[in-house]
């Protein structure tokens, strides 16, 4: 089975059981700034599974690209990756934990043919907060499954959510592969991470909601949120060792033994690569070009990442633009924005891998004079803190430091060189836990009014500047909101002036904010704003605000816009290329 078989295997599996196919969501979280990315398939659901009405109705299912980098540094071993797809389907207040669970046993044993004998599966324990899950063993142990198949973990294991400090959340069961390999000791389990049990899929119930106070209480609307990993589910399928070997890589690592022959051996950096540009092409796929900070940061970490595992290989020539036009080939079947986007995804591929050659030329040409000043004070160690600013001012790797110093006969003071760069990420990490707080989840008066707010501001962008403005992102916190959009040049503070009057002037005029669900193109022929494609579903909510905008959305928003109070822009910056920044407040 291809992974394109996969998908589509799946998807039309819970469509037979009444699910409706939605497409998966932008690689970008919409108005979250929790997360730089979307991580999971119920990511994008979260006011659905809060309680939001879904225009496809009770029943979803669908494929979801995500990414996630708190890993990266594990990437090259037989399971980790950067990008990856997860199959889901979800219950909005329909179904629960019965249903949930025979699906996904008729999936795995029926569909996919996987022999029970090789599945085992988990279950929560109960603590002071929930009950032990009963409930999820005994609908396993009726379907055959043995005690001894049977694991009950806490809350680390068996636990989801919620998203944000607070919100829907609840206990899951967990599906696990045998992949054959010795236990690691007479303790080893489903929880172990010897790699002798591979999660496949896990089935959310959200029966709680965690309070501010940290308790929790019951929802009255109970939720299934599922996600089986496509990748490893392929693995399996096509009995291959690690997911690299399977149809979602071969040509890829096919071509990386071309460009390197005599480095069969490294496969860690064949690995690295393969992963890394697997996830630049489908970020670039999505607008996002290399950068300093957040998802253009993280863009630019995985190209040069990949360049620099390519010296490891001893790939000296351009190369990453060929590995990029493999993925999009392999994946534009399913993935239509990767062609329509080709030229732009080739094209940031070739300026980035050259942006990045001449700094290493650079950082070379820096570390030539550090060893004169070595030879000059009779020194053969770098320190780490020389190391470290090579990496910290010139992005110079410190691999690259370490393998030029050893061939003049140098060593490099590694333990001080991570001691200087835990202490820079635990400051990255401070900047980042004051700055990604709110999120989807956070239904607050004031994100609900921000998030009014934002299409208020579309609009007002639309009549003063031209119809070429579209919105390219939108990031809400309880504090700000952050509008990207497509505009060639600086706006000027007249213009920003009109803006922000022509905005002030609808919410003195507390015109009603009302929905209406209709199709696509319905939407389409009245006239309101979205970036129509594969984005939305065969049913769109569209937020019509007086006579001023009407946009499709996915909410929430206030019902009149006298709770606004008054609309002040605080910045205009540039974001990209194209595209411009605004920061706004509401006061």
């Amino acid at each position: 089975m291809t992974a394109n078989e996969l998908r589509q295997t799946y998807i039309d599996f819970f469509k037979s059981k009444e699910h409706k196919s939605i497409p998966g969501a932008s690689l970008i979280p919409e108005n979250d700034s929790t997360v730089l990315f979307t991580t999971a398939g119920m990511h994008p659901l979260v006011p659905f599974l809060a309680g939001e009405k879904h225009p496809a109705g009770k029943r979803l299912v669908n494929c979801q690209k995500c990414i996630r980098t708190g890993d990266i540094d594990e990437v090259g071993d037989e399971s980790h990756l950067t990008f990856f797809e997860m199959l889901g389907n979800w219950s909005l207040g329909d179904y629960f934990k019965k249903e949930a669970i025979q699906w996904s046993y008729e999936f795995l044993t029926e569909i996919l043919s996987i022999p029970v004998e090789k599945l085992s599966f988990s279950v929560f324990e109960g603590d002071d907060d929930a009950p032990k899950d009963e409930e999820a063993a005994k609908i396993w142990k009726s379907l055959g499954i043995s005690d001894e198949n049977i694991f009950y973990f806490p809350k680390k294991e068996n636990w989801w959510g919620p998203a944000g400090q607070t919100g829907p959340c609840g206990p899951d069961t967990e599906m696990f592969y045998d992949t054959g390999s010795e236990k690691c000791g007479e303790r080893c389990n489903p929880s172990c991470s010897c790699g002798k049990y591979l999660e496949i899929w896990n089935d959310v119930f959200m029966q709680y909601n965690k309070n501010e106070d940290g308790t929790y209480s019951p929802l009255s609307q109970q939720n299934v949120d599922t996600g089986m990993g496509l990748d490893r589910v392929l693995t399996i399928l096509q009995k291959k060792e690690t997911v690299f070997e399977t149809d979602l890589f071969s040509k890829a690592m096919a071509l990386l033994t071309e460009l390197a022959p005599n480095t069969l051996n490294n496969i860690k950096s064949r690995r690295i690569i393969a992963d890394h540009l697997r996830t630049a092409t489908f970020l670039l796929a999505e607008g996002i070009v290399p950068g300093r900070v957040d998802q253009p940061y993280i863009l630019r970490r995985v190209i040069r990442r990949a360049v620099r595992h390519g010296r490891e290989l001893g790939i000296r020539d351009n190369f990453i633009d060929k590995l990029g036009e493999i993925f999009i080939e392999e994946n534009g079947e399913y993935y239509k924005e990767l062609g329509k986007n080709k030229d732009h995804i080739l094209d940031g591929l070739k300026k980035e891998e050259m942006v990045f050659r001449q700094t290493i030329k650079k950082g070379e040409k820096k570390l030539k004079k550090l060893f004169g000043k070595l030879k000059k004070e009779e020194r053969t160690e770098i320190t780490g803190e020389e190391s470290f600013e090579l990496y910290a001012t010139y992005g110079f790797p410190p691999e690259l430091t370490q393998e030029l110093a050893e061939e003049k006969g140098y060593t490099v003071n590694h333990t001080d060189y991570e001691a200087a760069f835990e202490e820079h990420q635990a400051l990255s990490r401070k900047g980042a836990e004051q700055k990604f707080s709110g999120g989807l989840a956070d239904h607050t008066e004031m994100t609900t009014a921000l998030h009014t707010a934002t299409h208020l501001l579309h609009e007002a962008l639309r009549k003063v500047l031209g119809a070429h403005v579209a919105q390219k992102g939108s990031n809400i916190t309880p504090e700000r909101l952050r509008f990207d959009f497509s505009h060639p040049e600086k706006v000027t503070r007249d213009k920003l002036d009109e803006i922000e009057a022509l905005i002030n002037e609808q919410i003195q005029a507390n015109l009603k904010v009302s929905m209406v669900e209709m199709s696509v193109d319905e939407a389409k022929k009245e006239g309101a704003i979205g970036l129509f494609g594969d984005k939305y579903g065969d049913r769109v909510k569209v937020y019509t605000i007086g006579n001023f905008s009407k946009e499709i959305c996915g909410g929430p928003h206030v019902d009149s816009l006298k709770s606004l109070g008054t609309f002040k822009i605080k910045k205009e910056t540039s974001s990209s290329a194209g595209i411009r920044r605004i920061k706004a407040v509401l006061k």
